[in-house]
This record gives C-alpha cells, sequence and structure tokens, in this order.
C-alpha cells in the first residue's frame, strides 16, 4: 500500500480556535485539531504535515512549495474562502487533489460566506461537523488518492 503524504492548512483566525466565537467553531484549540488528525493520520498510514498562517502570500507560499512533494492538501481557507483569488489559482496551479474543509456549515451563515473560491478546483467539501470536518476531510482525501494509485495500476 502506498503512503501518502498530507499538507493540512489552516487560514487566517484559526490559531484562535478554542478563544474566538466558541459557540460557532467548538472548544478546540487548533493545536487539539493538528493531535486529532495526526492521529487519524496515523491510522490511515498517512505523513501529515500541518501549518497555519493569517497572511494570503504565506499560504500561496507553503502550497507552491508543496508541488511535487505533498500527495493531497487538506485545507481550511478560513476567510479566504470567499476573497483569495491567489489560494485558488495557487492550489490549481500545484495540480495536487485538494479538499475543502471547514468547522462551521458556511451555507447557513451570512451570505457572504456561501461562495467558495476553492469548491470549483476541489475534489470535494466538507463543512459543519465541527473538528470532525478535518477528520471526514482527511479520511476522503486518503480515499481519492488511493482510488487514483489504483486506476493508475490498472492502466
Amino acid at each position: 500500500m502506498t503512503q501518502f503524504k498530507v499538507l493540512a492548512i489552516h487560514g487566517p483566525n484559526l490559531n484562535m480556535l478554542g478563544v474566538r466565537e466558541p459557540e460557532i467553531y467548538g472548544s478546540l484549540t487548533l493545536s487539539q485539531i493538528n493531535s486529532r488528525l495526526a492521529a487519524e493520520a496515523k491510522g490511515l498510514d498517512v505523513i501529515l504535515e500541518t501549518f497555519q498562517s493569517n497572511h494570503e502570500g504565506a499560504l500561496v507560499d507553503r502550497i507552491q512549495a508543496a508541488f511535487g512533494n505533498i500527495d493531497g492538501l487538506l485545507i481550511n481557507p478560513a476567510a479566504y474562502t470567499h476573497t483569495s483569488v491567489a489560494l485558488r489559482d495557487a492550489i490549481s496551479g500545484v495540480g495536487i487533489p485538494t479538499v475543502e474543509v471547514h468547522l462551521s456549515n458556511i451555507h447557513k451563515r451570512e451570505a457572504f460566506r456561501h461562495y467558495s473560491y476553492i469548491a470549483p478546483i476541489a475534489i470535494g467539501q466538507i463543512s459543519g461537523f465541527g473538528q470532525e470536518s478535518y477528520i471526514l476531510g482527511l479520511k476522503a482525501l486518503v480515499t481519492h488518492l488511493q482510488e487514483k494509485v489504483a486506476k493508475e495500476v490498472k492502466s
């Protein structure tokens, strides 16, 4: 079985999880979410890297640095979901299979949060399940990567 490398990227303000609006985002800290992701990744035999930044350019740089080094991308672009053509272009440009995740259900929130620049280029989007959105996203991403490898082997 192939061991995949996955990069989990957390966008702006996610470093404030556990403090910031817990009624919307839950009470877990980003460190706790990363720990849960790491445990799930270990069970899936996935090498997991995590990265968080409040700066759009740093996120773009990290996505570009993943080219040729990472098999899958799990991203919570946070507020940049609704505003960042730069993140969208970076993800599209590297061609790494990407799953977009959100703690809250962005489609049940303010109207400006309903549109995602990332969703049209992602293999899927999971939102509204709190920290479980990350776990579900990781599982979906790994399943996608496994299916991709299986198809390549058959060809």
